[in-house]
């Protein structure tokens, strides 16, 4: 502006104050500390009990089981045409810890692919079985006989599941239940017959056969376990049996997971660039949040140590009509005793509550940290945004018993290491580069641990899509 120009406002007429733009230059702003959108609630990490693990390694003791294992199976699909991936045959039990590649592979290529209609029946109850069926892809429900004659369902079969398995390793097998098809299904199909005529030339998936033949032969409780041997009700002088608890030889151990990131620093921000905030402060704790933000991430679905991961076949339900209703989360609820919190995605419980106003019920709430947390059962649902939402607007809720003298569920961490800023969380100084750089390696140890098998469920491929 030449000296002597006259200032106008927006009205065009003369200014007669100094204006905000301009008076803004010798003012000291009111500012907040950097934001980020990042962080959420974090439930699981604040509510899961930690344990101090010594040397990175904690192992879980239990006694002998002598359970054949249960799995989930994976396919691929080309076009309409599935097949199952050999090694996954591992998971049927006839098949549990057999490794010959080559044999699997040929017993895969034996799978044969049938489609079933909604409603169509897969197997008919008490007719004989011969046959293991695979489901690729849809619902398939168990329907048994109740009390007074009419079907009951006994419960819901979904992707990865297989029924029948017993047809593999008994040849005198019925089926228990009826196997009928509630939505459209993909089934492969493996047959006793075929697994007979590989097992005559492959000499080591006879001896497998044969000695899982065995197994049943051993007295176990109806988890498996190793059978403790008691007298009771006995009177005079009965010989009082002998026994002993045996331990499993080969306990599961969790290592600590490492999350891990180089922050770097300009010394020049460092420097001239710390009032009113530090610069250091506020670049490491929008790190540390963003680690913590994936090590709940990594609790949730690290294939190894991962919740979603780690929970037994046998823990995993499917609803029956595909919504998370009241039904499904009591049947959640019965697989454990001392439920101590679920966890869903903020759009399952959004699906949950649906259902939940179609039926006229108002779920109690809890106050926990200032925070109105909805329950079921009095058992509070803590929102997880970590739970994976497939493409198919599909999610899990998660059920979970808590802490070491409950035998439920723990998290793992090492307090004490060096340069620890929180448990199990570091800030180390690297040094400074030659482009005067600093540079801070931020690390966080963690892990978890199911210390028995009904510690944690898990309600699969709840749908949160639909609002009918």
């Amino acid at each position: 502006m030449s000296v002597g120009e006259e200032v106008r406002t927006d009205q065009g007429k003369p200014q007669q104050s100094l204006g905000t733009a301009a008076a803004r230059n010798l003012a000291t702003t009111t500012k907040s500390a950097p934001q980020m959108q990042e962080i959420s609630s974090r439930w699981l990490l604040r509510m899961l009990p930690w344990v101090d693990v010594q040397g990175g390694t904690y192992r879980v003791n239990r006694r002998l089981t002598y359970a054949v294992g249960d799995g989930r199976i994976t396919f691929v699909k080309t076009g309409d045409r599935v097949e199952v991936i050999p090694a996954e045959l591992g998971e049927l039990p006839a098949l549990r810890d057999y490794e010959d590649e080559e044999v699997l592979a040929e017993l895969a290529q034996r799978c044969r692919q049938r489609e079933y209609a909604p409603g169509e029946l897969i197997a008919s109850f008490g007719s004989r079985t011969d046959e293991v069926y695979l489901l690729a892809h849809g619902r398939v429900e168990k329907v048994g006989t109740g009390p007074y004659g009419d079907d009951a369902v006994l419960g819901v079969l979904a992707d990865g599941a297989y029924f029948g398995e017993a047809a593999l390793v008994d040849p005198e097998a019925i089926w228990e239940y009826t196997a009928r098809a509630d939505t459209a299904c993909t089934v492969l199909i493996l047959s006793r017959q075929d697994l007979d005529q590989i097992a005559e030339r492959a000499d080591t998936l006879g001896e497998h056969i044969g000695r899982l033949r065995a197994i049943p032969e051993q007295r176990t409780n109806k988890y498996g376990e190793k059978a403790v041997d008691l007298a009771a009700g006995h009177s005079g002088e009965p010989e009082i049996p002998h026994t002993f608890v045996d331990y499993d030889a080969r306990p599961r151990e969790y290592e600590l997971s490492i999350a891990q990131t180089v922050l770097r620093i300009h010394t020049r921000v460092a420097d001239l660039y710390n009032q009113p905030m530090n610069q250091t402060e506020q670049q490491l704790r929008l790190t540390v949040e963003a680690l913590k933000e994936r090590q709940e991430h990594e609790l949730v679905n690290n294939r190894q140590f991962g919740l979603l991961h780690n929970c037994e076949y046998d823990q995993r339900l499917q609803p029956h009509d595909g919504v998370p209703s009241p039904d499904d989360m009591d049947e959640l609820l019965s697989r454990r005793r001392g439920t101590k919190l679920f966890l869903a995605h903020p759009r399952a419980i959004s699906a949950f509550g649906r259902e939940l106003n179609k039926r006229g019920l108002v779920p109690e709430t809890i106050d926990v940290g200032g925070n109105r947390i909805p329950t079921w059962r009095g058992v509070p649902i803590y929102p997880c945004n970590k739970i994976p939402v497939t493409e198919a607007r599909t999610s899990s809720i998660i059920a979970m018993r808590l802490g070491q003298e409950d035998q439920g569920v723990v998290g793992l961490r090492q307090s004490g290491i060096p340069d620890e800023i929180e448990p199990s969380l570091s800030v180390r100084f690297m040094g400074i580069n030659e482009q005067s750089i600093i540079n801070y390696l931020v690390t966080a140890y963690y892990s978890a641990a199911v210390l028995v098998p009904d510690a944690l469920g898990v309600l699969e491929n709840v749908e949160i899509g639909r609002w009918r």
